[in-house]
């Protein structure tokens, strides 16, 4: 009887992985051919001379070496560092700014936060056009607003010095889906710290920085290392602005003086302007090896400034 009841149980156990595998089946296919595939194809593609229109052409590293000798690509690169030492920690300290008001106890709290929010929702195309009329030298309503303060009007994207500035300043308004991360966290902060933190005797600074920051440093981690891999990877508004200069016909790559060339517009034009797949591929590759190192990193650093629950 007890075998009978094992080979039934093992035969339960059977049935079940072969309707799990079936049921997974759609996504393990799609996965190899729409993922995994492209991504090993891409490897072989890095090491090869292959314009889409002529078979591919085993030519070793040398694809690799002509895209590091090129000065544009170390435009792209430095460029592309910029933005993810400066506009990745701006964004997470105006999300974190924009959570602690909204974790205030006042009227009309949901409405605040819906206002904030909305701007994520709406097409980074959309909003790109957007900024470029806010941000126009001459009649946009942030020069107009400075011209009335007497303050510098700066000409954003025709000034190679405020071009990736104005990108930040941009990103600084998409920051809604990051608020509602670290507002979350905030709200998950156990009430006996701050009271423990009462009978200390600290004020609001020392909650701040002995009670708050180190309960959301969990997800300050999460914004930070999801922030280096949007703006590693900065594309949409950047190649929008770009085109907008003067564009590729007029020999503007990127904006002026190619400021606003940045590492992943460099690889769409190599790959579908210049039709080098090789070198575009090598240079995903090179990308994902810079990612994975500054990901690796963030996590390593991790260990001095990240408190999880129960430490």
């Amino acid at each position: 009887m007890q075998s009978c009841k094992g080979g039934g149980r093992m035969n339960n156990r059977k049935k079940e992985a072969v309707a799990g595998v079936l049921f997974a089946g759609p996504w393990i296919i799609g996965f190899i051919i729409f993922t995994l595939y492209p991504i090993v194809i891409s490897l072989y593609y890095s090491f090869t001379k292959f314009s889409v229109f002529k078979p591919p052409v085993f030519v070793g590293l040398q694809s690799y070496k002509e895209i590091i000798g090129n000065d544009l690509f170390l435009k792209s690169l430095a460029n592309t560092l910029y933005m993810a030492v400066f506009a990745t920690p701006a964004g997470i300290l105006f999300a974190l700014v924009l959570a602690l008001l909204l974790n205030m106890h006042i009227r009309g709290l949901s409405i605040y936060r819906t206002i904030f929010y909305i701007p994520t929702i709406v097409p980074q195309v959309a909003s790109t056009i957007l900024w470029v009329w806010i941000l126009n030298a001459r009649y946009g309503l942030l020069n107009n607003f400075l011209k009335m303060l007497g303050v510098y009007q700066p000409n954003w994207f025709q000034d190679p010095r405020f071009t990736k500035p104005a990108l930040i300043l941009m990103g600084l308004w998409t920051a809604g889906s990051s608020m509602v991360v670290l507002l979350a966290a905030l709200q998950d902060v156990p009430r006996t710290l701050y009271e423990v933190a009462d009978i200390d005797g600290a004020n609001r600074w020392d909650k701040f920085i002995y009670v708050v920051l180190p309960s959301i440093s969990p997800s300050v981690l999460y914004l930070l290392i999801t922030g280096l891999i949007y703006n590693f990877q900065l594309f949409t508004p950047a190649w929008i602005i770009g085109e907008s200069q003067g564009g590729l016909n007029q020999g503007v790559y990127g904006g002026p003086e190619n400021s606003l060339m940045f590492y992943a517009s460099f690889l769409y034009y190599n790959a579908f302007s210049y039709l080098k797949m090789g070198h575009a591929s090598a240079m995903a590759w090179i990308l994902f090896v810079i990612t994975a190192l500054v990901t690796w990193a963030a996590f390593k650093s991790s260990n001095k400034w990240v408190t999880y629950g129960g430490e």
